[in-house]
């Protein structure tokens, strides 16, 4: 018990309230009363009515007890993740795909349809609360154990607002109100982001969450980045860090991109790039399938699109210096073609210090990196100290 409390000291953050104190159950290790009282400083007595606030509130709930150092094993509390739900939604341009999930991101129910970005926010959104409705009952959850939705959108957004911001591929979502659109038919809260963002977060939380610098790299229809740095998602002063597929390739100068400018990266290697590029092939899951098919010209193709993204990780691996790369993306289902032509420019172009323990792997989440991101993202707002200061009160 000693030690527990111990660790809890060095890592305790100073705690006010019953929100402050949930964060330290945060972690799902069961802690008695003393241990809770020993790292706040706080009367037992105090503790005890706070904890009875967070299991009335369901957020905890006890969890056994502790061994005895002599008289009555003292009791332990935990978090409850399935005390409430939140729903992850990641937007594509002609696809959507919808979790609903606990409080720890564990999927409870799950759906991808069909679905035109260009429709515009109205009918999109129509059928996004229709959807989560649905999983809400398949489920059987209801819609006031929603606290929360996230939402991954295929452009920039303005984090703060939720707000797109110039979307190139969304016409008629311009400084759309997503979140107050959503919000009135979920009555919850809602964030948003651009969907590489939450992809970083999902792959992060997911599959290395003891990797505290990683640079997400999607490759699909255009190319984007998501930042973890310190173990925190980075988003930029306008929320639009990352965005390295509108840097330009060294030496291209023949490439005009959507965005105006020459040589950008998206308008060289992005899937899209490399479909155009290939005769017979008009999508990425075109590219995909050749290569996976054993075609040669495709398979170099995706290597060399691998060696220009390299080009300009290079530069960010000087940077940021993340000791782990994560390309996903549906160009990542080449399997390790583009991965070995990112490796090989990136490793032979970074200074030593920077790549001597840099890993540049696919990711391991697939297709689930935004909805799982989404959710993450919804349970850090839900589970804040503050919202869980309100919750209780």
């Amino acid at each position: 018990m000693v030690e527990v409390a111990r660790e809890l000291m060095q890592q305790a953050p100073k705690v006010s309230g019953a929100g402050d104190m949930f964060q330290l159950l945060r972690d799902g290790r069961p802690r008695t009363r003393a241990d809770l009282a020993a790292v706040t400083g706080q009367a037992r007595s105090t503790v005890a009515a706070r904890i009875d606030l967070l299991m009335a509130a369901g957020l905890i709930a006890p969890a056994g007890e502790a061994s005895s150092t002599g008289g009555r094993p003292p009791a332990t509390f935990a978090f409850a993740p399935s005390a409430r739900v939140v729903l992850g939604v990641d937007l594509g341009a002609t696809h959507a795909r919808l979790a609903l999930t606990d409080l720890a991101s564990t999927v409870l129910a799950q759906r991808d349809l069909p679905l035109l970005i260009t429709d515009g926010p109205e009918p999109v959104l129509d059928q996004v609360a229709l959807t989560g409705f649905e999983l809400l009952a398949e489920a059987g959850r209801s819609p006031g154990e929603l606290a929360g939705v996230g939402v991954g959108l295929p452009g920039p957004v303005e984090h703060a607002t939720g707000k797109p911001n110039n979307p190139p591929i969304m016409p008629g979502w311009d400084d759309a109100d997503v979140p107050a659109i959503l919000g009135a038919r979920f009555n919850a809260p809602v964030l948003v982001d651009n969907d590489v963002n939450i992809m970083a977060l999902g792959e992060h939380r997911a599959a290395w969450p003891d990797v505290a610098d990683l640079l997400f790299v999607k490759v699909a229809t255009g190319i984007g980045a998501g930042i973890i740095a310190d173990g925190a998602l980075r988003r930029g002063a306008q929320g639009s860090a990352g965005d390295i597929g509108h840097v330009a390739v060294p030496g291209v100068t023949d490439i005009v991109c959507r965005c105006g400018n020459i040589g950008c990266l998206e308008a060289i290697a992005s899937g899209l790039a490399v479909a155009n590029a290939l005769q017979g092939t008009t999508t990425p899951a075109d590219v995909v399938a050749l290569v996976r098919a054993g075609d040669v010209v495709a398979s170099q193709a995706v290597r060399q699109a691998g060696r220009d993204i390299g080009a300009v990780l290079a530069t960010s691996v000087s940077l940021l210096n993340p000791s782990m790369i994560v390309i996903g993306g549906i160009l990542a289902d080449a399997g390790e073609h583009i991965v070995a032509g990112i490796r090989e420019v990136v490793y032979q172009r970074s200074l030593p210090l920077a790549t001597q323990h840099l890993r540049i792997v696919t990711a391991r989440t697939g297709a689930r990196a935004g909805v799982l991101g989404a959710s993450a993202m919804a349970v850090d707002q839900a589970l804040s100290s503050e919202a869980v200061d309100r919750l209780v009160a």
